[in-house]
């Protein structure tokens, strides 16, 4: 598993990065020169709609995965028990940390003026809940995993850019930027690998990707 999970981790990492860096560059343009199109409220409707996104698509991911690894029990009760835990645990919980928990910490580290931790499964538990079902249900329908994990690793930039606008009125710095750049890659690049390979592989006892 450790060795899958490298691999996936060196496969994701350039794009994962240029990802970040086209999102920030963005941001930092459009936040110079048109304040008003991501203004902190804004920011944080953004988020409160990409975030119950990326749970969709984490959940749909994380489920098949583990399906496809477990092909040979997934009509069973356990089996479709297991498909339904394995994508509900692995979203909610990676996506929490890819989209809130670790923006929260760069914006401590940069001192930015509205710093508040907003945890999408308190704040609005029946959204979540209901984008994680509605993943995992998803999955019952389709094992295909790589338009759903690219996807995926979209919407968490998105999600994780989105609270870490929130939390600041301003422009940012060059310095900025390139912490944010780093934040960013970080709090993607891991978290889905771990949610979309790692999470259902550990749960099987398989040592491979099924594809």
């Amino acid at each position: 598993m450790r060795s899958e999970l490298l691999r996936e981790l060196r496969h994701h990492g350039p794009f994962t990065l240029l990802g970040a860096a086209a999102s920030v560059v963005i941001m930092m343009a459009v936040r110079h020169w048109f304040p008003d199109v991501l203004s902190t409220e804004r920011a944080e409707n953004l988020f409160e709609f990409s975030h119950p996104l990326h749970v969709v698509l984490s959940a749909m991911v994380t489920a098949a995965m583990y399906r496809n690894y477990r092909s040979k029990e997934k009509h069973s009760v356990s089996g479709l028990l297991g498909v339904v835990l394995v994508g509900y645990f692995g979203s909610i919980g990676i996506a929490t940390v890819s989209d809130c928990i670790v923006p929260y910490w760069a914006e401590l580290i940069l001192g930015m003026e509205h710093v508040q931790v907003h945890l999408g499964i308190t704040e609005m538990p029946a959204i979540i809940n209901l984008a994680a079902l509605l993943g995992i249900g998803a999955a019952f329908f389709s094992s295909k995993t790589y338009f759903p994990h690219a996807g995926h690793v979209l919407l968490s930039t998105m999600a994780s850019l989105f609270h870490v606008l929130r939390s600041h009125d301003g422009g940012f710095s060059l310095v900025q930027g390139i912490f944010l750049i780093l934040f960013l890659f970080i709090a993607v690049w891991v978290p889905c690998c771990f949610s979309d390979i790692a999470f259902p592989l550990f749960f099987t006892g398989n040592k491979s990707h099924p594809h």
